[in-house]
């Protein structure tokens, strides 16, 4: 699975929802693989560089996290 594609599904996953609404990385990874468990590190990988250049904004428990140091479930949203 190339970078270019996760990516381009995270953003549209977060422009679907809008600012005000949150989403689940794994929904990415569920939506560009039937086997999608080892899509979940590639997919917090391209998450973490969305979040570092504004585009995405990822959290848990409502408190800003980067999603490589996050253990447990995350979420993300459209960047500000």
């Amino acid at each position: 699975m190339k970078a270019a594609d996760i990516r381009a599904k995270l953003l549209e996953l977060a422009a679907e929802r809008g600012p005000d609404k949150t989403f689940c990385p794994s929904e990415a990874a569920r939506s560009l693989s039937s086997d999608w468990r080892p899509l979940m590190e590639p997919v917090r990988k391209e998450a973490a560089q969305l979040v570092k250049q504004g585009k995405l904004v990822c959290t848990q428990r409502g408190k800003p996290v980067d999603p490589l140091l996050a253990h447990g479930a995350i979420r993300l949203s459209q960047g500000g």
